[in-house]
This record gives C-alpha cells, sequence and structure tokens, in this order.
C-alpha cells in the first residue's frame, strides 16, 4: 500500500488506513485488558469505549508504529487465550450494553472485527471507494 496508502480512506469521512491500524490497535488493547481483568476480577463489568472518541483523541503515529502495536497486541492476547483453561474460558463478566458474556467469546468478537475490517483496507490498496 506504501505511504501514500496509509492516508488513503476506502470512503469520504471515513477513516484511513492508518487509523484503521490504529483502531484495530485499540481493539486489541481494551479486548485483551477486559479478559485480562475478567481473569483476575471477580464479578467483572466492563468500562465500555466510544471508538470515535479514542480516535478523536489519539495523537497521529506513523502507520508501522500502528501496524507495530496491532501485531504485538495480538500476539499477547493469542498467546493468553491459547494458555486459558476451559473453566477460565467459560468464566463470565459483565457488559452493560451485551449482558453477560463470556471470555471464550473474546476471540471470536475479535476475529470478527478483523474481518469488518478487511474490505475496507482491501478497497485502500485497490484504491477504489467501497
Amino acid at each position: 500500500m506504501g505511504p501514500a496508502g496509509a492516508s488513503r480512506s476506502y470512503a469520504t469521512g471515513k477513516w484511513d488506513a492508518r487509523q484503521l491500524l490504529v483502531h484495530l490497535a485499540h481493539t486489541e488493547l481494551a479486548f485483551g485488558v477486559r479478559a485480562r481483568m475478567a481473569l483476575t476480577t471477580s464479578e467483572y463489568v466492563v468500562q465500555p469505549f466510544d471508538q470515535d472518541q479514542w480516535m478523536a483523541r489519539e495523537p497521529v503515529v506513523e502507520t508501522g508504529a500502528a501496524l507495530a502495536a496491532y501485531e504485538s497486541l495480538r500476539a499477547m492476547n493469542l498467546a493468553l487465550f491459547r494458555s486459558l483453561s476451559p473453566e477460565e474460558r467459560r468464566r463470565t463478566f459483565m457488559h452493560p450494553e451485551r449482558g453477560r458474556l463470556e471470555i471464550q467469546e473474546i476471540p471470536a468478537l475479535l476475529a470478527g472485527h478483523e474481518l469488518h475490517h478487511l474490505p475496507q483496507f482491501e478497497a485502500i490498496a485497490a484504491g477504489a471507494s467501497m
């Protein structure tokens, strides 16, 4: 995609490729914290976050740094999820908007989130709008 592609968006008014990478890193960070808190805190209740407010507050970071942060957080989270016992996977926590969830749902949510954004990256790489 190159440096020029990093500043391209898939549609007018939408995040560019760099911002999408930052957003993926944010999500890995937040969901990783949720899993770790749920594993170590009885009756843990998630603190929701507003992705648009996080992005608006985020200072501009280079695309490479955003990608490295995302990849590192993803690797840490995958290692954590792979290490969980069946009982830990079934441990529950409360989400104010989604209700009671099991930790084992977090990896699926993260994977679905990536799949949601993949067509956006593909459109940016192709230089087209969705």
